[in-house]
């Protein structure tokens, strides 16, 4: 399908679910079909008993290549192979993708904090509460934080935090506030347009993060582009490439100077 007709389909009402059940219905003929002839090769194997009231039908699955969705496959690779360099002694992520705190832990001491607190139970991994516009950390206290793929849900409401416009510039502030002087931060947000989806997302130009941290310094910009195949995550990437994508993914290493 051309890609102009399928994002817009994309946004109508009704259509995804639409599609998916043509999908799930366009199946059936193969499901059943590999259902019964399991069910015969089975007599000869005979470890399980298959019935077919214990059926469990998965119908979307059978693709040429293993689907993903590339911001959250690309970013936490990302802040993972910053990491790998910087080998800080211990890491604090404040809202980022709780899988790649439960990874990055088994290698580097990580507290990870969120306004819904993740109940996790994992060696070198503390998982607490945290409201991103009022951070219980002191000033330039952290040398070593992330907060990716978070901050343009601050003030929405889609998680149960407060609504309030200013949500995302109160959180930049608070995040500013206690990167330690010298220290990393390993921050990603969606980037194109200058946009809100209420209520999902915001979305932001390369200079509207700027704009957000106004006290730090970019030492690494790098990009997940519209068209990640083969390409991955640019690493060192223009900025000017931002305004030639639709929906990519910024991936910025801020540091405080002095």
């Amino acid at each position: 399908m051309n890609p102009k007709v399928r994002d817009f389909f994309a946004n109508v009402p009704g259509v995804p679910f639409l599609w998916v059940l043509h999908k799930k219905v366009k199946a059936y003929p193969w499901f059943y079909k590999d259902f019964f002839r399991f069910r015969k090769m089975n007599k000869t194997d005979g470890r399980f008993t298959i019935r077919f009231r214990d059926r469990s039908l998965q119908l979307l699955d059978k693709t040429k290549v293993t689907r993903i969705e590339p911001h959250y496959t690309y970013h936490p690779a990302w802040a993972a192979r910053v990491l790998a360099e910087t080998m800080p002694e211990e890491h604090i992520d404040i809202s980022s993708y709780l899988p790649f705190n439960t990874l990055v832990s088994a290698f580097i001491p990580t507290k990870f904090y969120d306004y819904r607190p993740a109940e996790v139970t994992l060696d070198n991994l503390t998982c607490g509460r945290a409201d991103l516009t009022q951070l219980d950390f002191a000033d330039n206290s952290i040398k070593s934080l992330s907060c990716m793929h978070t901050i343009e849900h601050i003030g929405l409401g889609r998680y149960g935090d407060p609504i309030d416009p200013q949500g995302d510039k109160k959180a930049a502030k608070e995040l500013s506030r206690v990167l330690a002087v010298g220290g990393d931060f390993l921050f990603v947000a969606p980037m194109g347009k200058t946009h809100l989806a209420f209520n999902a997302h915001r979305r932001y130009s390369y200079q509207d993060v700027l704009d957000l941290f106004p006290d730090l310094t970019v030492k690494e910009f790098s990009l997940i582009p519209d068209s990640h195949k083969g390409v991955g995550v640019i690493r060192n990437a223009d900025p000017a490439m931002v305004e030639t994508q639709k929906d990519p993914c910024g991936c910025f290493w801020f540091t405080k100077e002095a």
